[in-house]
């Protein structure tokens, strides 16, 4: 199976290392070629045309930053519907807006292709190593065919359901997470504020009702001062905003993401939007004067888990 990858940025070009690594034949292609060279050095191939990938490949996954993005390497004129023939797969990994991927399906589907939306879920740390996971929305035949090249990027697949919901469900998981960012920073603060020893807290907190996957990874590197989890505000933004999106298509009066998204805008307006996210802290540091920094935790976050063969999560139905 021939396999292209457009799209090599912090999440895209990990995954594409995990298919070069694990022995897929693999086309690969970026507005930057330099970025690229890693791989065709490792024996990937170039393709110079989103076109040119389509025609080459049974398997075309895109991974960019943003559904404007994905529109024109799918829709211009040297774009991967003008190469695309009956039997090929297009993937969309990237986080995008379930109506776009729903509308840019039915254009792969007319020219007899299959779409599957594919997001990932878990960080960069585990994007490098195979063990993210990952949700793929679309016919249940299309998922058995695409399993083996998810399963060598990733480690929980989850078949969600029709083409759409993987991309619902994805930034259902990103305001999830995002919440739980918000809610780390005040803890933090507040727990610095009121004389508690920080990396006492994290421990509280990690061992406590109050431990999640952000504060495990994210927490660490807000307490180094790095803020490294290679993710930015804009990016953020982008994420709540589409599950914002997501909620009044569905006519419901949320809450909290409105703030968020609040909280985060005036992230970017102070800090910048390439700023990290977990920076975003910064407007408490600056409001009580304290710094949330601690010793002994690291950098960046490094998964440590050896990579396992990919394998599919079942709901459980009874």
């Amino acid at each position: 199976m021939k396999v292209g990858f457009i799209g090599l940025g912090n999440v895209g070009g990990k995954l594409a290392g995990s298919l070069l690594r694990n022995g897929f034949d693999l086309t690969v292609r970026d507005l930057d070629k330099s970025i690229a060279e890693p791989f065709l050095e490792k024996g990937a191939h170039w393709a110079d045309s989103p076109k040119k990938v389509a025609e080459d490949c049974d398997v075309i996954i895109t991974c960019l930053p943003s559904p404007t993005a994905s529109a024109a390497v799918m829709e211009d004129e040297d774009g991967i519907l003008a190469g695309l023939a009956h039997g090929k797969i297009w993937a969309e990994m990237s986080t995008t807006d379930e109506a776009e991927v729903r509308r840019l399906g039915e254009r792969v589907s007319a020219a007899g292709s299959e779409p599957v939306d594919c997001p990932v879920s878990g960080g960069c740390h585990r994007a490098a190593t195979g063990n993210i996971a990952i949700f793929a929305g679309c016919e249940r035949k299309t998922f058995e065919r695409m399993l083996p090249v998810l399963k060598a990027m990733g480690r929980r697949i989850l078949h969600t359901g029709p083409l759409g919901s993987a991309s619902v469900l994805k930034v259902v998981t990103n305001f999830l997470a995002t919440a739980n960012l918000v809610t780390l920073c005040e803890a933090l603060v507040t727990s610095r504020a009121a004389g508690m020893d920080l990396n006492t807290a994290y421990e509280a907190i990690r061992i406590s009702s109050g431990n999640s996957f952000v504060h495990e990874t994210e927490s660490q590197v807000i307490l180094n001062g790095s803020r490294d989890i290679n993710f930015t505000m804009d990016l953020v933004s982008k994420d709540i905003g589409l599950f914002q999106q997501v909620a009044d298509r569905a006519g419901v009066p949320l809450e909290m993401n409105p703030v968020i998204i609040d909280i985060f805008k005036d992230g970017e307006k102070r800090f910048g939007s390439r700023e990290y996210s977990p920076n975003i802290i910064k407007r408490l540091e600056e409001a009580t004067g304290l710094e949330i920094l601690a010793p002994g935790f690291p950098a960046e976050m490094i998964d440590d888990e050896p990579e396992e063969p990919g394998y599919e999560i079942v709901p459980k139905r009874t």
